[in-house]
């Protein structure tokens, strides 16, 4: 008998969210010892990921000792060579695809879209359940990222660092990622171990490996990486969104206010944006009302994703506890004006008040216009 099993991974991942993580491993576990450790009719067996191709989607669990009586186990990870050209469509049968189909005209599209996944050095590689429903459907959507709540995900960088936003700001601003990568990381890690969101995000299929280098000195590989491609990036600005949707109306009024340089507005509005949506962004280990920088990053996340199709953001990211800098940069300067925020905490200790914050924060406004000559329209 030959086993393949698909799709362990996404209940792993809910129970790991919805905190009921050790009855899933208990019946994960016994499930693998009947099928694997003492089938008599087993002949070999191959677990996969979900439909992402390769055995991307599947995030190992061996430190809650389900594998321990599998320890040798064959692992083709994302950057494993052997069987690169196997895991997804190739382009050429993407293309073919589309011909039979009398699809010709929308190869671009098609590309503009699905393309990026990389497996070992083998590029252009594209997800199977994206490919079939778009020939099915005869247009583009969001159909892998959509198949799974990628809640796991979305809780990670939600709730994850200042730095970890940060990142993911570069991410959607069109940069790469440089960092060390283990591409053996366990749920156990996930909260704890520095960088393994990304490498959950690699082997998961949201992030694609544009070059791995090793560094002798360190003894360590390197990974260089991006979006794996336009149906990722906006499953990323979709997760954004859905952050202030318990505030929406709050949140979209803040924003008009803001473009239309309407203070009180934006003051009354900001304040009930970040009383319904501050706790959200909480871990309960490092809650953000310790750390105010994460949930202020996680608002400038939502300005990129919502003021995209006009501005440009950028963010200084000072150092200091609870403040840095936004800088907003109009795509269309003849409509649009420039507009720089510094966001404050206030310090009893080095500040007697409100007043002075404010102050402070409109002397570093003054200061950076002079340094970067920028050319605001209004501050």
């Amino acid at each position: 008998m030959i086993i393949l099993l698909d799709e362990y991974d996404t209940p792993m991942q809910e129970a790991y969210v919805n905190n009921y993580w050790d009855e899933v491993v208990s019946f994960i576990r016994n499930m693998f010892n009947s099928t694997f450790k003492t089938n008599p009719y087993l002949e070999r067996a191959m677990l996969t990921g979900t439909v992402c191709p390769a055995l991307s989607g599947i995030t190992r669990v061996s430190k809650e000792s389900i594998f321990s009586d599998l320890n040798n186990l064959k692992v083709i990870t994302i950057t494993s060579e052997k069987y690169e050209d196997c895991f997804g469509f190739t382009e050429d049968e993407v293309f073919a695809a589309l011909d039979e189909y009398g699809l010709s005209e929308k190869k671009q599209e098609v590309k503009n879209w699905y393309d990026g996944f990389i497996f070992g050095n083998r590029r252009d590689m594209y997800n199977p359940w994206s490919i079939l429903n778009y020939l099915d459907n005869k247009q583009v959507g969001m159909y892998w990222v959509n198949s799974s709540s990628n809640s796991l995900i979305g809780k990670l960088i939600r709730e994850g660092t200042t730095e970890i936003k940060q990142l993911v700001e570069d991410l959607l601003s069109g940069k790469t990622l440089c960092m060390e990568i283990d591409e053996q990381i366990v749920y156990h890690q996930l909260q704890d171990k520095h960088n393994a969101i990304w490498s959950l995000l690699l082997t998961s299929g949201y992030l694609k490996v544009l070059k791995k280098e090793y560094q002798e000195k360190s003894g360590r590989w390197y990974y260089t990486m991006a979006p794996t491609n336009r149906e990722v990036h906006l499953m990323f600005e979709d997760m954004i969104v859905d952050w202030f949707a318990r505030s929406e109306g709050n949140y979209n009024a803040f924003i008009k206010a803001l473009i239309a340089n309407d203070l009180e507005a934006m003051n009354a509005y900001i304040n009930r944006v970040a009383l319904s949506t501050f706790s959200y962004f909480d871990t309960g280990k490092n809650p953000s009302g310790e750390e105010p920088e994460r949930f202020y990053h996680g608002f400038v996340l939502g300005l990129m994703v919502e003021l995209a199709d006009r501005y440009a953001l950028t963010s200084n990211r000072e150092s200091g506890f609870g403040r840095y800098d936004v800088m907003l940069e109009p795509l269309y300067p003849e409509k649009d004006d420039a507009i720089l925020m510094e966001f404050k905490v206030f310090q009893p200790k080095k500040e007697k008040d409100l007043e002075e914050s404010v102050e402070k924060a409109l002397q570093q406004i003054e200061e950076k216009r002079v340094k970067n000559r920028v050319n605001l329209g209004r501050t």
